[in-house]
């Protein structure tokens, strides 16, 4: 049976930390580390300042890079928090056990940014 988007990201997030933007930006841990998961020209129209890219394509293989402990807080969004959603699924199958997935729209998103 094939299931919807909607249903997926329900589903994947009984599993997850989620919180929104505001929740998650106000009281920023100081080792953590927020992850862009949109596409590089997503990015490049509209980008997220305190964000590092990681496109949700790759973020199993680059994730080493920027987070080198299991437990490294790691904050997670993207246009909508889908994407964000299914990298965060995947960062707690390969081991991370400090993920949070934001799951608010963009504007939101740049709008915590903006007051922190």
């Amino acid at each position: 049976m094939i299931i919807s988007i909607p249903q997926l990201i329900q589903e994947a997030r009984t599993n997850l930390n989620c919180a929104t933007a505001s929740e998650c930006l106000n009281d920023l841990p100081k080792k953590a580390i927020i992850i862009d998961v949109r596409e590089p020209g997503e990015v490049a129209e509209v980008s997220a300042p305190k964000s590092v890219n990681i496109p949700r394509g790759v973020i199993e293989m680059k994730i080493g890079e920027h987070a080198c402990s299991a437990d490294t807080p790691i904050y997670i969004h993207c246009s909508t928090g889908a994407r964000a959603t299914l990298a965060a699924e995947q960062l707690q199958r390969v081991g991370y056990t400090n993920v949070i997935v934001i799951t608010c729209a963009l504007d939101q998103v740049l709008s915590a940014q903006a007051d922190n």
